[in-house]
């Protein structure tokens, strides 16, 4: 049983839905998505309440009840809201530069690291060891914040790198002689 499917999802005065033949789309004021329904999984609104249906208690259906659930309730709150991500370089010359939507990020290495930001993400650098990401795809943000973080992940000895905003880092003990 999906407990999480169940939930219903809240709509706003500003979001408007459309559902036509298996092809969900949510328009509001930040933008619109368009999200394809599996077979077997219907949505029904009952005014500013949004439940997901299934057709029968199939193991593949019972899956993906809460996973439609989960991901439509993210475009509802995408659209009215956006999603935000914030990153943090730590490190002797690492900082970041942003020209137009192309991200050049010193990290340590011979070279900088020119990251080109895809469609559907607003990129800030509010100063140059801080760099924060916003978009309506949560998906997409999570995505690109989850590239930028790879190009170098926190180290374990000394806590250099890129990182989130409010991520616990533990450090590990060095060599004693």
């Amino acid at each position: 049983m999906s407990r999480m499917g169940n939930k219903a999802i809240t709509l706003s005065d500003k979001v408007k839905l459309e559902i036509n033949a298996g092809l969900v789309k949510v328009t509001g004021p930040k933008g619109s998505l368009e999200y394809e329904l599996p077979e077997g999984i219907t949505l029904e609104q009952d005014e500013l309440q949004l439940s997901v249906k299934r057709a029968d208690d199939s193991r593949e259906l019972r899956m993906k009840h809460g996973l439609v659930r989960g991901l439509v309730n993210a475009m509802v709150i995408g659209v009215n809201d956006g999603f935000k991500k914030e990153l943090e370089l730590s490190g002797v010359g690492y900082r970041a530069q942003l020209e137009g939507k192309t991200l050049t990020i010193n990290l340590g290495y011979s070279k900088p690291v020119v990251y080109t930001v895809p469609d559907g993400i607003d990129v800030t650098v509010p100063n140059p060891t801080s760099i924060t990401l916003e978009g309506i795809d949560k998906q997409l943000v999570g995505a690109v914040a989850a590239d930028i973080r790879h190009f170098r992940k926190p180290d374990a000895y000394h806590g250099k790198g890129v990182r989130f905003v409010g991520e616990q880092l533990t450090l590990k003990e060095g060599k004693t002689v």
